[in-house]
């Protein structure tokens, strides 16, 4: 049996906007590159950022609570115009992270590119 993947803890924020800024503009992206670039997509990304910024004010620092938090958040928001969903966003910005940490979203081991040789 596989060893489950252990709980990431997120550094704790320096900066919360440029922190917003990095997630929204990283969720455009992805959305925006994923399909055809939709008005939807900016909505999106700017309405997940924004509550991301709140868990983590209200110091959710696991990113497994924060991913789930985000996609029981994000049912209340209108995703009629995209070809996404709640879960697949909340899901996004763990990719987003664990890119960011180095770490391979498929084992949660160091990434080739950052470990060392």
């Amino acid at each position: 049996m596989a060893d489950p993947i252990p709980s990431l803890t997120l550094p704790g924020p320096d900066d919360l906007e440029t922190e917003r800024t990095w997630l929204q503009s990283g969720l455009q992206d992805w959305l925006d590159g994923e399909y055809l670039p939709e008005p939807a997509n900016a909505t999106i990304a700017s309405q997940t950022a924004r509550l991301y910024i709140r868990h983590r004010l209200e110091g959710e620092n696991d990113l497994g609570s924060l991913v789930v938090a985000l996609a029981e958040d994000l049912q209340g928001e209108d995703f009629s115009q995209s070809f996404y969903g709640p879960f697949a966003v909340a899901n996004q910005v763990a990719a987003l992270w664990l890119d960011r940490l180095g770490i391979e979203p498929c084992c949660g081991r160091p990434s080739p590119s950052t470990s060392s040789t």
